[in-house]
């Protein structure tokens, strides 16, 4: 693996750096970015989290990548911020803690970050992290990050709108948010666009979302869809395959 020091660093550009993460050996890109990282270069400080993280380039250390997250969020790096409460919501690197990961989520929404607000939202939601459910600000947090773009609240939003959860039933503006989420490549917006056509007799539509949501679905929401599916009246379709521990 190759070494840079501070003055490779600065001596690279954009289209040097690009060339690297697309092209170059991952353990290289990650082997600049930390020593960006070291550097004191806040977003390589989050984006060597997250290899860390994920084992990209690196052995996966997750308490190393949370150290990572926690040096950048101290910096008042938004996604870092959004991170440290990922990371405490789900064991990595720590013990799993919702009232911890609920504190920095609400920080990275405060702060404008589109996650922040879509992950406080599920706190607000369900009512984690010994915050209060509270079903209307949690809609309104997800509308606000849609409007920016994200695109799982978009979906997240289209479920309000089928639901009639504080806001009247719309099915039309279901299916259209429906229909956004799943362009954006998000798996449970194909599958709730594709069982919305399979509602409306558009099978042939239909099939051509469904299939796709294995491609990038978890195990557990494979179960839950085909829960949905049998709810419906319709038979179930994906074939289901017990979790990692």
């Amino acid at each position: 693996m190759k070494t840079y020091t501070a003055a490779d660093v600065a001596a690279t550009t954009p289209e040097q750096l690009a060339r690297l993460r697309e092209s170059g050996p991952a353990e290289d890109y990650a082997a600049w970015i930390r020593a960006a990282a070291e550097l004191g270069l806040v977003e390589a400080q989050t984006i060597y989290g997250q290899m860390l993280l994920d084992g990209v380039g690196v052995e996966r250390q997750p308490e190393e990548g949370l150290a990572w997250f926690k040096r950048a969020a101290n910096a008042d790096h938004l996604m870092a911020i959004n991170m440290v409460g990922r990371c405490y919501e789900n064991g990595w690197g720590v013990p799993a803690d919702d009232t911890v990961a609920a504190y920095w989520f609400r920080l990275a929404a405060d702060g404008g970050l589109d996650w922040g607000m879509y992950n406080y939202a599920h706190m607000l939601r369900s009512g984690r992290g010994g915050v209060t459910q509270n079903l209307a600000a949690a809609l309104a947090l997800y509308q606000q990050a849609a409007q920016a773009g994200h695109v799982k609240s978009i979906g997240v939003v289209g479920r309000f709108h089928e639901a009639g959860d504080v806001i009247a039933q719309d099915m039309e503006r279901a299916f259209d948010c429906y229909l956004r989420c799943a362009e954006g490549g998000d798996f449970r917006g194909m599958f709730h666009l594709g069982r919305l056509l399979l509602l409306r007799g558009q099978k042939e539509e239909a099939v051509q979302w469904l299939v796709r949501v294995p491609e990038t679905s978890t195990p557990a929401f494979l179960k839950e869809a085909n829960a949905m599916l049998q709810d419906c009246g319709f038979p179930a379709l994906y074939e289901e395959h017990p979790q990692e521990p």
